[in-house]
């Protein structure tokens, strides 16, 4: 363990160090560099020059970066980007082969590569591993603005030379540079886009300018959106198993078993068996809430090279954002699980849907007091984001240097608020066709919920604050050297390099409660009302056209109210020790690989193969509780430390061959792995007291490796028409799951009043790298043809589509053994768009779909389905000018509406509407 002066010292240790091999690296080298060098990149990677001009050429750009590139791997270049209706980065992405998106209230905000979920995927931009305040190692992609980015490449199959990460793949994202222009650019934009449930129109403007000058070249660009949505849902509709009654103390335990067996002829034989008890099934909370959403997000990026020659270029990028986002949620719900609470008549069962799995399922029932609650509740989160880097392409005796410097940051600030007021009252909840309701019961006690503020009492004001900060630092240094020798004709090159990357995480939480009108007044407490605070229609609150989940309305409290009323002067959400984790990681990475060119009978063909060595160490903080002798409990004075380490050798295998004119067969293979998540690693630990159980991090984590091979045929066509098919295989072993891992002996423990309670042994939990692994196999289908090539009358239009199909072999994530597939994989996924373009009109739909998979494991035991979801979106464009474009774009234009269930389809959990949005837009290119 270190202490708290060790910490620190530690710290500035490692920062100095970095800051030191950094000034060496860079600025150390560019002040002796001679006035010649190139700017070659690597057979691996095709040059991106910005696009100008119609879809069909970004287009035909993208298949030229993926037939270049020698593993496999999928881009979009600046024009697909910045000119279909996406609200973030996220959005754009989600058109591209085997990458779908998970979506937050209609707005994409994490990727998936390959349905595996989002951690799974390593993302850089600028060859910079991107920070994120989201306080794991995936990356919230709604924070990006997709108009300032140039070009993203999702690289499926690594090679040596590509940082290490994602089981899933890269995704590469690269903004623009002065050179990537033939001339001096600027253009600007401004849009106006209309929600169909807030009823408000968002502005958004965005420009780009970049001009060179001999040796110089400067660019800067600027993005900035605004985005009001409204999203109206029935959810929440969760399954709960008997024991919560039946474990009850008499009489709520000896009712419900009454009631069972009078209403359903189901009889329990032991309350106590939780295998028994968790298959006869009642509705849990049923909620219908109304969010409205308010978002202000900026984007701007820098660029600054200096190219005195073809052989030599240093560029210094720079990347800064904001995103702040104000939610508000109002809920009306009902718990049926209320502590208060049993069995009153079962009116209606299931028990024969989940027959196979011994299942009953009670889908209408009234229960005796059922827990009536309004929410008003407020999230504000404010992220902002920084990146720097610079680099440097010099050719210089026959090698290629590369190198790269830089700085990724984000701190996130997330504020929430929760004004309850609760009413116990008999009431009857059931299923209904999409999601679940309460209503009055024949208990003569029953309230209608939504129409009795004077039964709701005020419970507390709850508030939660949470700050992190994400930094990353890195250093890189790579060499190629060009080969001619006749002992080896067919070895190209070899390229060889090391990387040092300095991560940190660290995360302050803490959360309180407003009771009554000063600090530690709790008076407020079952004596204010809901009808004692300033009361309106939550339709006019959140503002916006009528509630789309059902013909419904309900007043409710505002956020704007609440905060005004509730948080008293002198108010603050303190921070709790036992909430703070920090964690550091440091990696060094060597890679050496080879390239070879030659011939396989007659057949041209490419081979690359190299093998990445990669060292990581992690020392992670966190406090610990503690008993004091007076029998208070508390936590350490200081973070308590603990390190772990591991390395990994990562060999890779890429090659192709051109089995016929434009015609190429690709394979690959390759070991990778994907870093255990930042809160498991964390070194911070809870106690139970009375279960005698201590819950820590654990820095000695591995990562979660995977061996994969894939294979496949691309035939590439005039003007960026592409066939192409391809079967891909991983073997994923090492994943995370909780497992008791040892005994603390003779913990002593005290009662309240200070006097020894005893010596006991603690059980200690901890996540561990699960034994075996499980596999996942898919087939990949890209048809990208322009229509012209069948007939010249179909000049100008064209299709752009890809399908997904996925296997896997886990099953068993339920306690219950109910199988499982591993949550967020989804079997199919496919795009579609068609397309038509001329000289100064084109026009786009577009057909996103996602098959259903798993969201997440209800109590360890129920599979909660995301059911499956297609949406529509289409871009008109029409040039009033050559250089002035009109556009007319809509997102989910058939209004479509998201849903999920548990374990099948008749258990709905959600009901959920965001809207269409539409928008009208105006882009002038100079």
């Amino acid at each position: 363990m270190k202490s708290q002066n060790q910490y620190r010292h530690h710290l500035v240790s490692k920062r100095t160090a970095l800051s030191l091999a950094i000034g060496q690296l860079v600025l150390g080298t560019a002040i002796s560099l001679p006035a010649y060098a190139q700017d070659k990149q690597t057979e691996q990677k095709v040059e991106v020059i910005a696009v100008k001009g119609t879809y069909s050429k970004s287009l035909e750009q993208a298949v030229d970066m993926k037939k270049e590139n020698i593993g496999f791997s999928d881009s979009i270049v600046a024009t697909d980007i910045a000119d279909f209706p996406e609200q973030n980065l996220a959005e754009a992405l989600q058109r591209m082969p085997g990458v779908t998106i998970e979506r937050n209230k209609g707005l994409g905000s994490k990727v998936n590569v390959r349905s595996l979920p989002s951690e799974f995927t390593h993302v850089s931009i600028n060859n910079l591993a991107t920070a994120s305040g989201s306080g794991g190692r995936d990356v919230e992609f709604d924070i990006f603005a997709s108009e300032i980015i140039q070009s993203v490449t999702v690289q499926k199959s690594p090679t040596a030379a590509d940082e290490e990460g994602g089981i899933a793949g890269s995704v590469q994202i690269g903004t623009a540079k002065p050179f990537d222009y033939s001339d001096a650019q600027f253009v600007v934009s401004a849009e106006g886009a209309h929600n169909s449930i807030s009823e408000k129109t968002d502005p958004k403007f965005s420009f780009l300018a970049s001009d060179t000058w001999g040796d110089w070249g400067a660019l800067v660009s600027f993005s900035k959106a605004e985005r009001n949505n409204r999203t109206d849902s029935n959810s929440g509709i969760n399954f709960r198993p008997m024991g919560r009654f039946l474990e009850a103390s008499a009489p709520r335990s000896t009712q419900a078993a009454a009631v069972l067996e009078r209403d359903a002829g189901v009889i329990v034989s032991d309350f106590k068996d939780k295998d028994e008890t968790s298959r006869i099934i009642f509705q849990d909370k049923v909620g219908d809430r109304v969010f409205q959403s308010e978002q202000d997000k900026w984007g701007s990026t820098a660029s600054v090279q200096y190219k005195p020659s073809s052989n030599f270029s240093l560029t210094f990028d720079a990347m800064l954002g904001g995103y702040d986002n104000t939610e508000d949620e109002y809920d009306a719900a009902a718990y049926s699980a209320s502590s208060r609470s049993t069995l009153e008549t079962i009116h209606a069962y299931d028990d024969t849907t989940l027959a196979e799995y011994g299942m009953v399922v009670l889908t209408d029932v009234s229960y005796t007091a059922t827990q009536h609650e309004f929410l008003s509740k407020e999230r504000i989160n404010e992220t902002d984001f920084t990146q720097y880097s610079i680099t440097m392409d010099w050719e210089v005796n026959g090698w290629d240097i590369n190198a790269l410097a830089g700085f990724s940051g984000a701190e996130k600030t997330a504020d929430y608020a929760n004004l309850k007021h609760v009413a116990y009252a008999p009431s009857r909840t059931r299923w209904t066709a999409n999601g679940g309701e309460t209503i009055k019961s024949d208990n003569p006690n029953s309230i209608d919920m939504y129409n009795a503020a004077d039964k709701y009492l005020f419970e507390a004001y709850e508030t939660q604050l949470e700050e992190v900060q994400d930094d990353k630092y890195a250093a890189q240094l790579d060499f190629k050297k060009e080969l001619e020798w006749s002992m080896l004709p067919a070895l190209s090159s070899v390229q060889f390099g090391v990387r040092y990357t300095d991560k940190s995480k660290e995360r302050n939480y803490g959360e309180t409660k407003i009771q009554g009108p000063s600090a530690g007044d709790s008076s407020y407490v079952n004596k204010r009302t809901l009808q004692d605070s300033e009361l309106g229609y939550v339709t006019d609150i959140a503002s916006g056209g009528a509630y789309q989940a059902k013909n419904l309305n309900w007043m409710q409290i505002s956020n704007d109210y609440a905060r005004r009323t509730f948080r008293y002067e002198g108010f603050f959400t303190p921070f709790q020790v036992n909430q703070y984790y920090r964690v550091d990681e440091e990696v060094t990475a060597l890679y050496a690989m080879s390239n070879f060119d030659f011939e396989i009978g007659d057949l041209p063909s490419k081979l690359n193969a190299g093998v990445r060595a990669v060292d990581t160490d992690v020392l992670s903080f966190g406090y610990h509780p503690i008993q004091n002798q007076d029998g208070s409990t508390g936590y350490t004075k200081d973070p308590v430390s603990a390190d772990g380490s591991y390395s990994d050798v990562l060999p890779s295998f890429n090659l192709t061959v051109e089995v016929a004119e434009d015609v190429i067969w690709r394979t690959a293979a390759s070991e990778t792995l994907m870093r255990p998540a930042l809160g498991d690693i964390a070194y911070k630990r809870t106690v139970s007291w009375n279960e005698f159980r201590f819950k820590d991090g654990n820095p000695g984590l591995k990562p979660t490796k995977a061996k994969q091979w894939e294979t496949g045929v691309e035939w590439y066509m005039e003007n960026g028409g592409i066939l192409a098919a391809s079967y891909f295989w991983k073997d994923i072993e090492g994943v995370v799951r909780e497992e008791l891992t040892g005994i603390v002996e003779d913990v002593e423990k005290r009662n309240a009043d200070g006097s020894l309670d005893g010596y006991y042994d603690f059980e200690v939990f901890q996540p561990v790298n699960a034994e075996g692994s499980y596999k996942v196999t898919g087939l990949e289908l890209i048809a990208q043809l322009p229509l012209t090539m069948i007939s010249e009358s179909l000049d100008g239009f064209g299709i752009n589509a890809n399908y997904t199909m996925l296997d896997n072999t886990l099953t068993g994530a339920s306690d219950l053994d109910i199988p499982t597939p591993p949550e967020g994989l989804a079997d199919k996924t496919y795009n579609f768009t068609a397309y038509y373009e001329n000289d100064v009109f084109d026009a786009r739909v577009s057909y996103n779909y996602k098959d259903k998979y798993v969201e997440y494991i209800h109590l360890n035991m129920y599979p909660v389905y995301r059911d499956a979801y297609g949406q529509t979106d289409i871009a008109l464009g029409y040039k009033l000018t050559d250089n002035v474009k009109l556009s007319l774009k809509g997102i989910n234009i058939t209004d479509e509406e998201t849903t999920g269930y548990t374990m099948n389809p008749a258990f709905p959990v959600m009901y959920e509407f965001s809207g269409r949005r539409v928008s009208l837009g105006l882009r002038a290119d100079f």
